[in-house]
């Protein structure tokens, strides 16, 4: 079975590797990588997200345990990460944050919500797009507000606050899914025509992101894989996937589509966001760059793997 299950996922990370190749043989420049991310976090991403939250049910896929469970382990993995690189590595403070926030911010979007559409099919993503609600602010309000109290030169209170409410309310991710919550909540009817154009733009925001997520991998080097990206991969496939099994499963007795959800979110490798964070405040740059890389390649099996201890694919 679990080679079976790799078949399965194995095409979301080839449309990745295509992108990877075409952008590393200059085929595809990487300016126009650069454009394609644009526009898949900018517009495609963010209108897949609105049309999920203004559609769902919200009563029913924003479950207590599956977002506990999620966060909580999250929690312990930043945690972890963070007193490692400052304990084994002897990292400075900030830079230890740095490397700690890779482990805690999932690639939620561009690569689980592919891979659960591979897995499961496209009805079982409702959880993740809870999941997706809160996943950019919860982090960035947990790692902007370590970092600015671990840091020597940190900002105070305000400042922090300030950075913490800018980072969220900046990120097309959310305006996406803050129209959503409008529009669901409120009730309003949109015309066909509307929902037609929003289908189109959703509907490519998923090939668009994965192949322009392996253009952007281009950019760091295996070289930059050290014993610190090492120990953030072992994070993010192994740990964080495997406490918030623990805590859906035996805690929280979740249902099979929402420990699923959970689970195979929690083991993605880290996001371009946690270089993004690292490259914002000058510090674990290249342990950053090269977790994603490392991770990435190595989640290959690692998904595969706990998709099978999930019972394998729906």
């Amino acid at each position: 079975m679990i080679l079976e299950i790799l078949v399965l996922v194995l095409p979301v990370f080839l449309v990745a590797a295509a992108g990877y190749a075409a952008t590393f043989s200059k085929v595809f420049p990487i300016a126009s990588v650069d454009g394609l991310m644009a526009f898949a976090l900018r517009f495609a991403v963010p209108c897949l997200l609105f049309r999920a939250i203004a559609q769902v049910d919200l009563d029913e896929v924003f479950n207590r345990g599956l977002l506990i469970s999620f966060y909580v382990a999250a929690i312990i993995s930043f945690a972890l990460g963070t007193i490692g690189a400052r304990r084994f590595f002897n990292r400075r403070p900030g830079e230890a944050v740095a490397i700690g926030f890779s482990a805690l911010f999932s690639n939620s979007a561009l690569l689980g919500l592919p891979i659960m559409e591979r897995a499961y099919g496209t009805d079982a993503l409702a959880p993740n797009f809870a999941i997706l609600a809160i996943h950019a602010p919860f982090c960035y309000l947990v790692g902007i507000t370590t970092m600015e109290f671990a840091r020597a030169d940190g900002r105070g209170l305000i400042p922090t606050i300030q950075a913490v409410f800018g980072a969220m309310f900046r990120n097309a991710l959310m305006i996406g899914l803050a129209v959503g919550f409008a529009v669901n909540l409120s009730g309003i009817e949109l015309h066909e025509t509307i929902w037609t154009a929003v289908d189109m733009i959703a509907n490519s925001a998923l090939p668009a992101a994965l192949f322009a997520l392996g253009g952007v991998l281009t950019r760091y080097g295996l070289r930059d894989a050290g014993p610190e990206s090492i120990m953030v991969t072992v994070l993010s496939l192994i740990v964080h996937p495997a406490i918030t099994y623990g805590l859906g499963h035996y805690v929280f007795d979740l249902s099979e589509g929402f420990l699923r959800a959970a689970v195979v979110t929690a083991a993605m490798a880290p996001g371009v966001n946690s270089y993004i964070f690292a490259v914002q405040y000058k510090r674990g740059q290249p342990e950053a760059a090269g977790a994603i890389l490392l991770a990435t390649a190595v989640s290959v099996l690692t998904v595969s793997a706990w998709i099978y201890v999930l019972g394998g694919v729906g």
